[in-house]
Order: structure tokens, then C-alpha cells, then sequence
């Protein structure tokens, strides 16, 4: 996705924050990186925020944010982690993941016909959540509201998806952080943000009973109110 999928949240929050919002390095229109590795993409952000920053991520971006936060401590201050994984690939000892198969099948598509892979797996990220036919057009004109990604940045974001593994860092967070996440979510499950919550050491956690992997979109006036709440506490 880019950027502009959090457009509406954005105006929620934008009489009480700075809001800045970030397109990842491929997509919106922004040039890839020569390396795109999560690491690379988590430098790439934190050279953009500026310091003291709330940092939200959203699915994949979270793992760029767990790993910009975890390499930024003292930039990076607050953490809020929507919809997001510290694995997303299922193994013996995580069963709480997308099976391996399944997202090189998806990767294998993607490459091949980007648009029309994204656009059947937005409808099977919103199936069975009310008003799933309005968030579906919205997050379809979200797709195509800027340049697709590049090739070098799906090819190296597919690559984060299947390797990346952040459980043994994670207890090393300093950040207090916001966990949300949909009841409904079958791409990040809520027993990931669950294992999230477990886990890190100064951590909220909220789930959305009706939201599956967009809680901005399909709670954002709830999703904006529990940001609020936890940036001023």
C-alpha cells in the first residue's frame, strides 16, 4: 500500500498531533532503495522523523517500526503497533503466522500481476466486517490514488515478510507501545498482537471485535481515541 491509506486517520488526529505520514521506500512513487532489507527500510524512516516521535506501523511497517524503535531508542519515544507481527511466517514454534506456502504463492503472484493480486487480497482482508463493500472501494482508490510500488520494493518487502523474526529482540523495547489489532485479522492473527502484549515490557493492548487487518479504516474514530489516550497519558 501507500501512504495515503492513512489519510482518514490523519485528519482524526491532526487537531491534536504533528502528523507525518511515510511511504516506504518502492512505493508511492519513491525510488528503492540500492539495499531493501528491514533494517535498511527502518534507517531510511527514522532519518525522516524527528526526534521524540510517536511512531505508529501498520502490518509490515510495524516491523519496520519494532526495528527502527529498537535501533532508535532515544528518537523514537512512543511505539503504536497496528495490526502487526513479530513473524509472519508460521513455523514449529510460531503458530501464530501465515503458512510459508501460502506466501510464496502470494509473492509469486504479486510479482507477476501486482494490481489485480493487491486488489483480491484487499477483499479477502476485509471479508466479513460490516461495511466491508465501502472499506473495500476505499482501500481499491487508496491502491490506486499514487504510483504502484516498484518491483525491487515488493521483491524486497516479500523478503522481510518471510524472514524477518524479532521475538528474541523484542523484550529489549524501552518504548512504551500501543498494541492494536482486529479480532477478524487473518494476515497478522490476534494471537500475535497477543504474544505483543506478553511480551514487551511497557505495553497497552486493544482488539477491535470487528476489525480484521485495517482497524483505521474500519474503527478509525476508536483506533484515533486510543492513540489519543495513550499519547497524553
Amino acid at each position: 500500500m501507500n501512504a495515503r491509506v492513512f489519510d482518514a486517520l490523519a485528519d482524526l488526529l491532526g487537531d491534536d498531533f504533528e502528523v507525518r505520514v511515510f511511504d516506504l521506500p518502492g512505493h508511492g512513487g519513491r525510488d528503492a532503495l540500492v539495499e531493501n532489507t528491514l533494517r535498511t527500510w527502518a534507517n531510511d524512516l527514522a532519518q525522516q522523523l524527528p526526534q521524540g516521535a510517536t511512531l505508529l506501523g501498520w502490518s509490515l511497517g510495524g516491523q519496520v517500526a519494532m526495528r527502527a524503535a529498537l535501533d532508535y531508542p532515544r528518537k523514537i519515544t512512543r511505539l503504536i503497533l497496528l495490526a502487526s507481527t513479530p513473524k509472519f511466517v508460521a513455523t514449529e514454534d510460531w503458530q501464530r503466522g501465515m503458512a510459508a506456502a501460502d506466501l510464496q504463492d502470494f509473492g509469486a503472484a504479486l510479482l507477476a500481476d501486482p494490481q489485480a493480486t493487491l486488489l483480491r487480497f484487499l477483499s479477502l482482508q476485509t471479508r466479513g466486517m460490516s461495511g466491508q463493500k465501502t472499506m473495500l472501494q476505499q482501500l481499491r482508490q487508496t491502491l490506486l490514488a499514487a504510483p504502484a510500488a516498484s518491483s525491487e520494493a515488493l521483491a524486497g518487502g516479500l523478503a522481510i515478510l518471510r524472514d524477518t523474526d524479532l521475538r528474541a529482540e523484542l523484550p529489549q523495547l524501552t518504548q512504551p507501545t500501543l498494541i492494536l489489532h482486529g479480532a477478524l485479522d487473518t494476515l497478522t492473527p490476534p494471537a500475535a498482537g497477543a504474544w505483543l502484549a506478553e511480551t514487551l515490557p511497557h505495553v497497552q493492548y486493544l482488539e477491535f471485535a470487528r476489525a480484521a487487518h485495517a482497524p483505521h479504516l474500519s474503527h478509525g474514530k476508536e483506533v484515533a481515541a486510543a492513540i489519543g489516550r495513550f499519547a497524553h497519558d
